[in-house]
């Protein structure tokens, strides 16, 4: 996506992902329009056109469903004696290995790419930058830190005992087919290619690769910046096809806990979903301080023009496709000055991810309680910087918490096995951290502001254009 500041007399700050005021494009890979052409038909064409949230808890109530059935005794002797079903309800567990498997390989890269594509691209105003990096790093250090105290202290993954899952042996099941499929996915990209690579995994590789290039067989790369941006479009089309198999993973870890291990794991969700809103709402609540002790702004006043922004943010889930309007609503809204609020909506967004880096802290001290496994200091500082790392350049990635997660629980050795039990729940934190987001590039540019208003001026023809977006 591109998305620049619309500029008054000169741009003060251009960012090459943005556009504002215009339509963001599909994603590559991603669900086409309605009505556009050459959408696919079928139940193929219902699936992607269907939101993502509703096929998860489309998902979550069939994983359940099936998972009853398979806890229920089997009253007739002779089909009791044709085979348990507790083995099925481990074996439906497996997509979701699979889907972590594909995000574990995708989330490095990605993470490389975006944060490539973001340094190069930016532009920032001669002396700008080490302020502007400086609140980005403040904030995202406070939000991770709010979400570690609030994990410590209420502790979610505590609250229930049946809930409590024990880290078991894993037992390698090479007669399996579909383990040895598994086995043979990639756990990295360039993993295949070294001196212990498997051919079948290069072959998948190459499969992938080459099904996604055909999409941008024809552009050309003519600099540097084209070879990153086309390398970045040809993961997130590989992204975006595991992100549509989403919901059977759902699916199937849901219908393999509830039907090996109860309902115990998913009834401590509640307790997770109440310590993140709490820790959201501190983080909030830290921002408007810093807006009213930092700025001319008043902080009431500040939300209250920010409303359409906040609710977009919510709706949509990306920080990304809100822009435009955060701009608009800052400028046209707010009243900040065009420089101020180009840095914090429009550069600063590439980098703040504030609710993303807070809730994948909180995730990881929630799987640790839930499975029995106390993280040291170390570790819980280890979640910090790898948190911290992961959320910078991620808000162009779609289902960025998801595929960030990946890299937090690896560097503290947590099962990433038990991260589609968070998917259950996702797609509505998601939206709660993706508005905390969009409030952190309004709280930068507020700060940039700072303590004297601009004057007011007659709009320019662009800015009238632009309120309208607002």
């Amino acid at each position: 996506m591109s998305i620049e500041a619309p500029p008054t007399t000169e741009p003060a700050v251009k960012s090459p992902t943005q556009a504002a005021g215009s339509t963001p494009p599909t994603p590559p890979g991603a669900p086409p329009a309605a009505g556009e052409q050459g959408s696919p038909g079928g139940w193929f064409g219902w699936w992607r056109a269907t939101p993502l949230y509703l096929r998860i808890l489309g998902g979550c109530v069939l994983g359940v469903l099936v998972a009853l059935v398979l806890r229920q005794p089997i009253p007739v002797a002779f089909f009791r004696e044709l085979r348990p079903l507790l083995p099925v309800a481990e074996a439906l567990a497996i997509p979701s290995q699979l889907v972590l498997r594909l995000l574990g390989a995708l989330a490095a890269p990605l993470i490389l790419l975006a944060v490539v594509q973001a340094l190069m691209q930016a532009n920032f105003p001669r002396g700008s930058g080490p302020r502007l990096v400086g609140l980005l790093m403040l904030n995202t250090l406070v939000a991770i830190v709010i979400g570690l105290a609030v994990a410590n202290t209420v502790r979610p993954g505590k609250w229930t005992d049946a809930g409590k899952l024990k880290q078991e042996a894993k037992h390698e099941q090479k007669t399996d087919l579909l383990q040895q499929f598994l086995d043979n996915v990639p756990k990295s990209i360039l993993g295949p290619l070294g001196d212990g690579g498997k051919v079948i995994s290069v072959i998948l590789l190459a499969i992938a690769f080459g099904i996604a290039l055909r999409r941008l067989k024809h552009e050309k790369i003519a600099t540097v910046a084209d070879l990153v941006d086309v390398s970045f479009r040809t993961l997130l089309i590989l992204l975006h096809w595991v992100i549509e198999v989403i919901p059977l993973a759902v699916f199937g870890i849901v219908a393999s806990i509830v039907g090996t291990k109860g309902f115990g794991a998913f009834i401590g969700l509640g307790a997770f979903i109440i310590a993140v809103l709490l820790a959201l709402t501190l983080h909030m609540t830290y921002y408007l301080l810093r807006i009213q002790f930092g700025s001319w702004a008043r902080p009431l006043d500040v939300v209250r023009g920010m409303r359409d922004a906040l609710v977009m943010a919510f709706s949509t889930a990306s920080s990304t496709a809100t822009m435009p309007v955060t701009y608009a609503c800052l400028r046209e809204k707010v009243g900040l000055r065009e420089r101020s609020a180009s840095l914090g909506a429009l550069v600063g967004a590439n980098f703040n991810n504030d609710g993303t880096a807070l809730y994948e802290a909180m995730a990881a001290l929630f799987i640790s309680q839930l499975i029995g496994i106390e993280l040291t200091l170390w570790q819980q500082i280890l979640v910090v910087l790898t948190s911290v790392a992961a959320s910078v350049g991620a808000a162009g990635i779609p289902e960025a918490g998801i595929v960030t997660m990946t890299l937090v629980f690896n560097a503290v050795h947590l099962p990433i096995e038990y991260i589609p039990i968070l998917l259950t729940v996702d797609w509505f934190l998601d939206r709660c951290r993706t508005a905390i987001n969009v409030m952190g590039d309004v709280n930068v540019s507020c700060l940039l502001d700072g303590y004297e208003r601009e004057p007011p001026h007659p709009p320019t023809a662009e800015e009238q254009g632009l309120s309208e977006v607002a």
